[in-house]
């Protein structure tokens, strides 16, 4: 690329970011000027209200809902697609379906967490492993030593022992 249309293309993704902020209102922004994309946070109350819609139930070890305490189960600021892709999980595996961790504190860090709306923790129960297991594609070990899967449209599925760690890049087809 010729250095004139390189600095073009740099402007251009700086005002498509600028635009964003100024068009939408309310849904965040990730990332730098190179790979902006928007996210739109929901609340704890739409959380529920979704997954008690689909039949889906969430349950904490400390029987709260603070995104600031360990032992609670928080869906405040979740991304959108990552409360459909749970909803896109129930549905097509007809599986009980309980999500033991969201957006609180105490996960590990990073881009794609839990904080940042990304992930959500289920309970396991043999239905939602068989469903895993034998629907999604095995992509090996990560860093930690859990066993993933990989789901069709890229979500991540891995094996934490006594719980499902899912990476919801989208909604799973919702």
């Amino acid at each position: 690329m010729k250095k004139g249309n390189a600095t073009k293309v740099t402007k251009a993704r700086a005002a498509l970011t600028a635009l964003a902020l100024v068009v939408a209102p309310g849904v965040a922004v990730l990332g730098t000027a190179t790979d902006a994309f928007a996210v739109t946070k929901i609340s704890h109350a739409t959380a529920t209200g979704m997954f008690r819609q689909s039949g889906i139930t969430w349950s904490s070890s400390g029987n709260c809902s603070d995104r600031n305490n360990s032992t609670c189960t928080s869906f405040d600021q979740l991304n959108l697609p990552t409360a459909q892709g749970a909803q896109t999980l129930k549905s097509a595996s007809r599986c009980a379906l309980n999500i033991t961790g969201g957006t609180e504190t105490g996960h590990a860090s990073g881009t794609y967490s839990h904080w940042n709306g990304y992930k959500l923790d289920y309970g396991k129960n043999t239905c939602v492993t068989s469903y895993i297991k034998n629907t999604f594609t095995y992509i090996g070990l990560r860093g930690d030593g859990a066993p993933q899967y990989k789901s069709g449209s890229g979500n991540i599925y891995a094996d934490e022992g006594n719980h499902w760690d899912v990476l919801y890049y989208n909604c799973g087809g919702c």
